[in-house]
């Protein structure tokens, strides 16, 4: 299967805090933008952040005995990305959700895991596999 870019939408409360928060901590490329809307590039998929109020998140789901935000959307990269992002978010004192980790060590889809909260509240995960090919793995 070839990979392919995704594209995801969702509502921010500020864009210029969106802006700050997308390309300066993550590193996201800005792309179309304009009075209700910017669109960010996140590793090669499409980000568009939409002025509005964001619907809650809650810390009500649960993987590998960890506590996660629902809903949230994220991206998987590469372990040295994972890590360069990881000290990222820390150098920005950002604050996680949960910290970065290993989930299902030992197991068919080891990977690091990671999750913070945009300033709108929105929960973004970053995740590496230990064996990429192991994405999908059961």
């Amino acid at each position: 299967m070839t990979a392919r870019a995704f594209h995801y939408s969702f509502l921010v409360r500020d864009l210029d805090e969106a802006r700050r928060f997308y390309v300066e901590v993550l590193g996201c490329r800005e792309g179309r933008s304009g009075l209700s809307l910017v669109a960010f590039e996140l590793f090669g998929n499409q980000l568009s952040c939409h002025l509005g109020t964001p619907p809650p998140t809650a810390n009500v789901g649960k993987v590998d005995d960890i506590v996660v935000p629902m809903p949230h959307f994220g991206v998987i990269v590469s372990f040295a990305e994972y890590e360069q992002l990881a000290a990222r978010l820390v150098a920005a004192g950002v604050s996680f959700v949960v910290t970065p980790r290993i989930r299902y060590a030992g197991e068919p889809g080891e990977q690091g895991t990671l999750f913070v909260l945009d300033p709108s509240g929105n929960a973004f995960e970053v995740k590496a596999f230990v064996r990429p090919d192991e994405v999908f793995a059961t």
